[in-house]
């Protein structure tokens, strides 16, 4: 299997996202955690962003950081994951790399 990537900066604050998705390769994940959940707001270019990747990617976030901002309307192709979820990813991935 490929590689997770776990991201948990804000979208709106520096270029990880845009540098993230850009390496993403068939087989690979996207865990969204923390500030990063944000990306997943409606209406904006990195929603957009994330539900034009293809379907050979995943797309993962980590619920708990959804609930405490308040990001309720998901995308259909998005799983939202606990934090055994989350280690169970990390497990699942040959690779894990954290944008930091």
């Amino acid at each position: 299997m490929g590689t997770l990537h776990v991201l948990s900066h804000s979208p709106f604050s520096d270029g990880r996202l845009a540098s993230c998705l850009r390496l993403l390769a068939p087989g690979d994940a996207l865990l969204l955690t923390g500030d990063a959940v944000y990306a997943l707001a409606a209406d904006t270019a990195q929603r957009q962003a994330l539900e034009l990747m293809p379907d050979s990617v995943a797309l993962f976030a980590l619920d708990e950081d959804l609930q405490a901002r308040a990001v309720v309307a998901l995308p259909a192709r998005l799983t939202a994951v606990d934090y055994s979820g989350f280690v169970e990813l990390c497990a699942r991935y040959a690779r894990v790399n954290s944008w930091l």
